[in-house]
């Protein structure tokens, strides 16, 4: 869920200076399938309103949906040029017309091309990625600038597109800051190349005897590319299931990315051809209900069932927080008879597209960056790659959070405030966001929960319950209590604060996390705490 701002001149008193201006860079989403009917969580606009920021321009790095898919929603509220590269373009324009919005702030930039905007010059450096027309951003204003990576990796046969110039990112060398990739900094060596890929896939579909369908995510259109040839060769014809399946393939031919893949079978004739002759590149790797793969594994798809001696191959890796649906859809395929091959028995049919250790070096030995702004991944993720980069001299001083404002000036990298970022959830069908857990300024809360509690602290700058917890849920969502209590129990012994006062304003936002994660509709939160002294061993007895 991608979504940086960019800012250049003085914001003074912290209002909106006659010097300042913004672009953002990406508007992504992500796919909250803890929650009722798998709404989307998109990025928070109600910081940017505070502090009076509206971005002059929406610059796209690539067309993935963590970086594109928010914006048929956020746009709206900015009404700026949206410049984008021919795919993730024409990905966007189907976006904006299936949601009734006009295409007319849809600019098409090339790889390689400039453009300006207000004090900004921005130049697309190509990438190599896990779908086609990545590119880095060089963001030049004033005296400094700065190198955007976006999503990217060094693959010497990404099979679509050529491999990275090491000539052009050279050529920019030193920039004065990288804004980083840090998804496989911990990982040593290098990751696996598309090419690889594509071989294993070939050698491994042309064992399988049933009917085979793999499972990838659709804006891996190297990947895609390289299951219609595997299946080609094995003499199996090719169908595709799921709508964004469908609808990238359709995009990218348009563009003449896929011309030498096999012409399509119907879904609705997949019944009449035999079992070895069926190849199905499906949707569904990450177990969303909705898909394909998990309408098959439910026997409820209606122009297929799978089952003993069929294969289904997952040619994608487990996002972190789906681990369970995939469990229940593997499940669910096994109790059908299905052979399975996936990430952890066959690791050789999927490559991350994201660097590890040795192309982080690599890549910071040409484009010699004085300081380094680790984002993406986790916190662990994020301090790998900061010490990768100080023991390459780069200077990396902050590991930034969701919401920090940052500044870049003549004494390097410095924190100016942190802003929390409350979650927002909009309905799949709507262009409005939902109210409740849509923000303070997004509509009304949905029924009131209140909560009391008696706590007393635990002398080693913690706190613990004592006695009782009083919760009445009942003019709200209804609330897993149990599981509440203990994500209650350990919050507190992590909390520091001195006095209940200090106490509070640390769990509030978290409460407000913790149901955010778990409800669909967040209710208005009434908090009471007390303080007690925790009773003595001899009152216990």
């Amino acid at each position: 869920m991608n979504l940086s701002l960019y800012g250049f001149g003085e914001r003074g008193t912290g209002e909106r200076g006659p010097e300042e201006e913004w672009i953002a860079v990406d508007c992504g989403m992500m796919i909250r399938q803890d929650l009722p009917d798998s709404p989307l969580q998109v990025p928070n606009l109600d910081t940017l309103t505070a502090l009076g920021i509206r971005p002059r321009a929406l610059i796209i790095t690539h067309g993935h949906e963590d970086h594109i898919g928010a914006a048929a929603w956020l746009w709206p509220q900015w009404g700026c040029p949206i410049h984008a590269t021919p795919l993730a373009a024409g990905l966007l324009r189907a976006k904006f017309i299936e949601r009734g919005l006009a295409t007319d702030a849809i600019r098409v930039i090339e790889p390689g091309e400039a453009l300006e905007t207000g004090p900004f010059t921005l130049r697309y450096l190509p990438l190599t990625h896990s779908i086609p027309e990545s590119c880095a951003l060089l963001l030049a204003a004033g005296e400094h600038r700065v190198l955007h990576t976006g999503d990217w990796k060094l693959d010497p046969e990404p099979l679509i597109g050529k491999p990275m110039s090491a000539a052009t990112f050279r050529a920019i060398a030193p920039v004065d800051l990288v804004v980083g990739d840090s998804t496989n900094a911990p990982m040593p060596g290098h990751s696996r190349s598309e090419g690889e890929v594509a071989r294993a896939l070939e050698h491994t579909i042309a064992r399988c005897e049933g009917r085979v369908v793999v499972s990838c995510f659709a804006s891996n259109l190297a990947r895609v590319l390289a299951i219609g040839r595997a299946a080609q060769r094995a003499g199996r014809r090719v169908s595709l299931m799921g709508r964004s399946m469908e609808r990238m393939v359709g995009v990218a031919r348009g563009l003449g990315y896929l011309d030498d893949f096999p012409a399509l079978v119907p879904v609705s004739d997949l019944g009449y051809l035999p079992p070895d002759e069926v190849l199905v590149i499906a949707t569904g790797s990450q177990g969303e209900p909705r898909a394909a793969l998990s309408r098959l594994a439910r026997g409820r798809h209606h122009a297929m069932e799978l089952g003993a001696g069929d294969s289904v191959i997952f040619s994608a890796k487990a996002i972190p927080g789906n681990e369970l649906l995939i469990e229940r859809l593997k499940n669910g395929l096994k109790r059908l008879g299905v052979t399975l091959l996936d990430e952890f028995s066959h690791p050789e049919l999927h490559a991350s597209g994201h660097p590890a250790q040795e192309e982080l070096r690599t890549f910071y030995g040409w484009v010699k960056p004085r300081h380094l702004l680790p984002v993406h991944g986790e916190p662990r993720h994020q301090q790998a790659h900061r010490e990768l980069a100080e023991a390459l001299g780069i200077q990396a001083p902050l590991i930034p959070l969701n919401g920090d404002l940052i500044r870049l000036d003549a004494e390097g990298l410095s924190l100016v405030s942190r802003h929390p970022q409350p979650p927002c959830i909009v309905s799949q069908n709507a262009v409005a966001p939902l109210p409740g857990l849509a923000g303070p300024n997004q509509g009304p809360r949905h029924g009131s929960l209140y909560l009391a509690l008696s706590v007393t602290a635990t002398g080693e700058g913690g706190w613990t319950r004592i006695g009782r917890l009083m919760l009445d849920a009942s003019q709200a969502s209804p609330i897993d209590e149990e599981a509440f209590t203990d994500w209650l129990d350990e919050t507190l012994e992590t909390l520091t604060g001195d006095t209940l006062a200090e106490l509070r304003l640390a769990l509030q936002p978290r409460l407000m996390g913790w149901f955010a994660d778990h409800l669909r509709r967040l209710p208005e939160i009434h908090l009471q705490i007390l303080a007690v002294e925790a009773p003595s061993a001899s009152e216990l007895g």
